[in-house]
């Protein structure tokens, strides 16, 4: 059976697109209306670069530690992990087939969870005071 879609089944979609719209253009002027003139920043030279209108002071390509990166990835990683957990839960309750696999696979995945959480600790990832461990000197 072929579906037919008639007009009024555009209606919210098209009521949600003028509400959209309506909304960008109330921001906008009221923006403009409310916000002041903006002070122009004089630089030595144009092509300047300049952030929330502070002066430029220093170089902004300066070296810093790797370990910042490396702890917004393993938040990452663990937090993504951690997701993983509520679904779970939530099913298990209701899962009335084979509840010991279900419960076995997340003792697996919490396994593995813990051997790179051992692993991490164990390069000193998340000790500051410490250097981190290159892997060039075998460790």
């Amino acid at each position: 059976m072929e579906k037919v879609f008639v007009q009024q089944d555009f209606f919210p979609v098209v009521l949600q697109l003028g509400v959209a719209l309506a909304f960008v253009v109330a921001v906008m002027i009221v923006t403009h209306t409310i916000g002041g003139k903006r002070r122009r920043i004089r630089t030595i030279r144009k092509e300047d670069n300049f952030e929330c209108g502070i002066e430029i002071q220093g170089n902004a390509r300066f070296p810093f530690s790797v370990k910042y990166f490396l702890i917004a990835i393993l938040f990452v990683l663990f937090d993504v992990e951690v997701i993983f957990f509520y679904p779970w839960a939530i099913n298990f309750k209701s899962f009335t087939a084979d509840r010991f696999t279900m419960f076995a696979e997340m003792m697996l995945f919490i396994g593995i969870f813990l051997v790179g959480f051992y692993y991490i600790l164990k390069k000193g990832a998340l000790d500051w005071n410490t250097p981190p461990k290159s892997p060039e000197k075998g460790n």
